[in-house]
């Protein structure tokens, strides 16, 4: 985990993408209701929302091995 605490610039930028495209495919695919492929998407944007979060707190994690 110190590789996100060592590139704070690359982890904003992909925390970034990553938040604006989970947001576009769940706005894209609530404007499908009534349609699988609509659930697929913001399914889709929901995993790249908790990808941000997972990106966002992999700064404050202090992971030591036994």
């Amino acid at each position: 985990m110190n590789f996100w605490k060592e590139h704070s610039q690359l982890r904003i930028i992909l925390m970034l993408i990553t938040f604006v495209l989970g947001m576009i495919l769940i706005v894209r695919g609530w404007m499908m209701t009534g349609q699988m492929a609509g659930l697929g998407l913001m399914l889709v944007g929901v995993a790249l929302i908790l990808a941000t979060l997972y990106l966002y707190n992999a700064r404050f994690t202090d992971r030591k091995k036994h």
